[in-house]
């Protein structure tokens, strides 16, 4: 195994850790009054301000790139960022937060399909179990037998933020290696904050904000805690870290370490709400590093007929330059 895929499957772990500690400290807002629109707003608004200068500073001399990608980062920014997290919180809003996450990540599953599609080349067996074996770790640490219900529009809703969590491998890992992921990334935000913003006037999200303490691993803090959390980490660091893991291992790949999300975000609950997993749910845990395993396992032994390039008909990526 070269250093480069290793290095794109540490950066991987990073991003789904990253984002999986999005859900308690999201959730710490909304147990004090917090819209879901407002705490989406906030998350996103403050990336956005956040990667502005590093970004800026990246594109000199650069601005001929930015031009030429200008449409991939509004693509990136309004699917990929802002409509991904609105589907969901709708999800949410009509059905339990285990079938809501689970919908969503079917994207690894509609990828290797979409995949297919494209190349018209069958996916091989092992990435078959892979993708089942991590479909059912899904399933039992979802522990999708407490409060479920099916609701058919929110079924649509969560099917929808699967689609939007495709288009983020898909333009991860297609983007432009001349422009640097902070840029990807900040331009993104940008994007997706003025998307969020028009979506929050017109009422479609509304806004509700309130300023007091949240409760967080037993103790009480200041709510500007978890929205530092949710900007600097569960986003500037996730959605960096997710561009650079995309790039690295491919859009399939990626989309399946990604599915560790859950385990982190278990993790994280368990530290910072005090909700234990269970026996069942740690199975899960392992069935999904196994499906994970059976994919990138697969991937290094074949050729990258399978992979987003082949797929649409593109030459293999050239060596990116130094990251800023």
């Amino acid at each position: 195994m070269s250093l480069r895929p290793t290095a794109g499957l540490w950066i991987a772990l990073v991003s789904a850790a990253t984002f999986g500690v999005s859900g308690p400290f999201a959730k710490s807002l909304l147990e004090i009054g917090w819209s879901p629109g407002a705490a989406v707003g906030l998350r996103i608004g403050g990336a956005a301000v956040v990667l502005l200068v590093p970004a800026l500073i990246a594109l000199r001399g650069r601005w001929s790139t930015l031009r030429g990608n200008a449409l991939t980062i509004v693509i990136y920014g309004t699917t990929a960022i802002a409509l991904c997290q609105l589907f969901y919180f709708n999800a949410v809003q009509r059905m339990s937060v285990g079938v809501s996450l689970l919908l969503e990540y079917l994207a690894p599953v509609l990828l290797v399909g979409f995949l297919w599609l494209r190349s018209r080349t069958a996916p091989h067996t092992l990435t078959i179990i892979g993708s089942v074996t991590a479909i059912l770790g899904l399933l039992l640490v979802l522990d999708l037998t407490g409060d479920a219900r099916l609701d058919p529009v929110g079924v649509l809703f969560g099917l929808a933020a699967a689609v939007c969590l495709v288009v983020f491998f898909l333009m991860s890992a297609r983007v432009d290696e001349t422009l640097p992921p902070i840029v990807m990334a900040g331009g993104g935000m940008v994007v997706a904050a003025v998307t969020i913003s028009v979506l929050g006037l017109t009422n479609i999200m509304p806004f509700r904000f309130v300023f007091s303490d949240v409760r967080l691993a037993g103790g009480t803090y200041s709510w500007i805690v978890p929205v530092a959390v949710l900007v600097l980490v569960a986003t500037v660091a996730a959605y960096m870290t997710g561009i650079l893991a995309a790039q690295r291992l491919g859009s399939k790949v990626a989309s399946f370490v990604a599915l560790t999300e859950v385990m982190f975000a278990v993790l994280a609950a368990w530290l910072i709400l005090g909700e234990l997993p269970g026996p069942v749910q740690l199975l899960g845990g392992l069935l999904i590093v196994a499906g994970v395993v059976c994919v990138r396992v697969d991937e290094l032994r074949s050729t990258p007929d399978g992979d987003l390039e082949a797929a649409l008909d593109q030459p293999n990526p050239v060596e990116p330059l130094p990251r800023p």
